[in-house]
């Protein structure tokens, strides 16, 4: 796979640069009526859409704003509320709750380990005029590189293709944290003549391996700000040659057919979507004993090898939905399905424990539910209402209501509210591992969460409230006896959780000037420390913009501080790739202050900043989790290149 991506980098920019552009024959109507034989077709911008699952279509953008800023990194969009590990292609940590979507169907789990995984609702279709080509370069942090390539056409106005990779080799500051992982996707979407049928379609492969070594063991020496450490390969760490891998693959269609012939006032489809995806998870150990100063720790606790661990984990699922849509111009539409969802969680072995608990090989799922969906358009007012329940064994609801009011250019709102009744995702019921105490079988309750949203754009401020009320939560936390260890277990706590967050974000503006601000407020009811954020988080960026040479370079620079008040952040956990709960260490209080250079020459982009220069002003006290310090100041620059040919 690599070999075709290096070869699909170096043909595609031969092919744009080596061709002459054909000259436009004059069409026999030109001629007869004399006109110039070379006035060329101009396309519009909004001859290249961008469409999503949900159908929302925006367009192609090359321009150079505050927000491209903050999306040119790994994940390719604003990470507000994420806190990145030192090592780019590493995983994030949670900084606001808020960020997750809620869906009643089970997944996986090794939630740290997905955080760039390219979900089924992540994929955006194209339709373009012309072959449109988006190249992506940015530093990494050491050796290595990150790019990500994008290249779509249409072969015909109605039958659109597009292919991708995105991939990343980063070496890391820090003993054995080395990132690589590698991102295809290959997507087409089709529609009749008289759009009586459309269907969309995706391909996606991805692998992620990174090194882990389970934070530093001395903290002492990281915060004592001593020179012989600021060589972080100095910093002694907990695993010197362990990894993880996660590899899937997705087929994913969506399509319909309206069984009129022609489009009326009522029209009724036939609507179907099939997913089917699989998945391999990896933890490789080959050292068991870690160093803690003087003294060696099993990490994990005890194992049943001595050493060259490896745990396996194989997953795979395939989702059908399968309902009609009838459409009336005036009522709105009302689609009613049934969908089939089946998985498959399993390991090759059953291990019985010393009590006599047998630990099952697998994990089967098979559920079946039934629901309804109301879309609603009428003048400045949009809904979209949608109901559905299991109807197998397995009980699950979702309830999700959404209006949007598009009052006029400058008020938009948005209102939802969610209830779910959520399985619990695979890896809490079922989980073995050759760390004795990394082996569980349970069958926990679902989850239940009510979410109740708003959001407001207005010319004063943009504003998003959250309010979630959780149910049985469930969680991973550290029950080992010793600080030196990590031995995690799931847990589900059997009280009531509630949530409130309000994010505001305003930019002001003044002559070539501008001051965007985002300030995160939340707030946790609970009568145990099971949900911990931070009370406040907070991104301001004074940055200066305007022309220069003519008009030819568009320059773009300023100085952003992110910053989050003290808090006990999650931990994260290789062998099960997940972030677990801790009391131990609070991390947070400290500024993060990022200094950008950015430039716009035509429909190229250049990206330069000094990431947290002021790491070595304001102390070692700066962490991306209790034992995993954030990053030392690093200068790093990129660019994306757009090209329609």
């Amino acid at each position: 796979m690599r070999i075709l991506f290096y070869l699909y980098l170096l043909i595609v920019p031969t092919l744009l640069f080596s061709q002459d552009k054909p000259k436009e024959k004059p069409s026999l109507r030109q001629e007869a009526n004399g006109e110039d034989a070379k006035k060329e077709k101009i396309a519009t911008i909004d001859m290249y859409r961008i469409i999503s699952l949900e159908r929302d279509t925006t367009y192609i953008d090359t321009s150079l704003t505050i927000q491209r800023e903050y999306s040119h990194n790994y994940l390719r969009r604003d990470t507000f509320g994420l806190l990145a590990f030192p090592n780019e292609g590493q995983t994030y940590n949670t900084l606001q709750y808020s960020l997750n979507n809620f869906s009643p169907y089970p997944d996986m789990g090794l939630k740290g380990k997905h955080f760039s995984f390219i979900e089924a609702g992540d994929i955006r279709y194209a339709s373009v005029a012309t072959p449109v080509t988006e190249l992506f370069f940015k530093s990494i942090i050491g050796r290595g590189q990150l790019v990500d390539s994008y290249f779509t056409l249409n072969i015909h106005p109605r039958l659109n293709f597009s292919i991708a990779y995105k991939g990343i080799r980063s070496e890391g500051k820090y003993i054995n944290h080395f990132a690589n992982s590698g991102h295809f996707r290959f997507t087409t979407s089709y529609s009749t003549e008289n759009e009586r049928y459309y269907a969309n379609a995706h391909f996606v492969s991805q692998d992620i391996l990174n090194e882990e070594n389970g934070g530093i063991t001395t903290i002492d020496d990281f915060e004592s700000g001593n020179p012989n450490f600021s060589n972080r390969q100095s910093l002694e760490v907990y695993l010197t040659d362990a990894e993880s891998f996660l590899k899937g693959k997705r087929f994913f269609v969506d399509h319909s057919f309206r069984v009129n012939p022609s489009k009326g006032n009522n029209n009724l489809f036939v609507n179907h979507q099939f997913n089917y995806e699989n998945k391999f998870f990896e933890y490789k150990q080959p050292t068991l004993t870690s160093t803690e100063g003087s003294s060696t720790v099993f990490r994990f606790g005890d194992s049943f090898v001595s050493s060259g661990l490896k745990d396996q984990i194989h997953y795979n699922r395939m989702y059908n939905k399968a309902g009609v849509t009838y459409e009336n111009t005036t009522l709105g539409r009302f689609q009613f399905f049934v969908d089939d969802f089946r998985s498959n969680f399993y390991y090759y072995k059953i291990l019985v424990q010393e009590d006599g608990t047998v630990v099952p090989a697998s994990f089967t799922r098979n559920i079946n539910a039934a629901g309804g969906q109301y879309d609603y358009q009428k003048n400045k007012w949009t809904g979209k209402f949608l109901y559905s329940r299991s109807i197998s064994n397995q009980s699950l609801s979702n309830l999700d209501a959404k209006m949007r009011l598009d009052w006029n250019d400058d008020f938009q709102f948005d209102f939802q509210y969610q209830n779910i009744n959520k399985l619990a995702s695979d890896n809490y019921n079922l989980y073995q591992s050759s760390f004795v105490d990394y082996n569980w079988t349970n069958n926990f309750k679902n989850e239940k969460i009510n979410r109740l949203s708003a959001n407001a754009v207005t010319p004063w401020l943009n504003a998003s409230l959250n309010l979630i009320t959780l149910d049985d939560h469930l969680y991973f936390e550290n029950v080992a006896s010793s600080s030196s260890q990590q031995i995690i277990a799931p847990n589900q706590y059997d009280k009531t959780i509630n949530y409130l967050s309000l994010k505001v974000n305003k930019e002001i503006n003044f002559g070539n000037f501008g001051f965007d601000n985002t300030i995160l407020y939340q707030k946790v009811d609970q009568q145990d420390a099971v949900l911990n954020v931070p009370e406040i988080v907070t991104r301001n960026t004074l940055y200066f913009s305007n022309y220069f040479f003519n008009k030819a370079l568009f320059l773009q620079t300023g100085l952003s501080l992110n910053y989050f008040t003290n808090y006990y952040a999650n931990d994260y956990n290789p062998v099960t790739g997940e972030f677990f709960v801790q009391n131990q260490k609070q991390i947070g209080n400290y500024p993060n202050l990022d200094f950008f250079v950015n430039a716009k020459i035509q429909r190229t982009r250049i990206f330069i900043k000094a990431e947290h220069f002021n790491s070595s002003l304001s102390g070692n006290n700066f962490y991306s989790a209790p034992n995993t310090p954030f990053r030392d100041m690093t200068i790093r620059f990129g660019l994306v290149w757009n090209f329609f040919n």
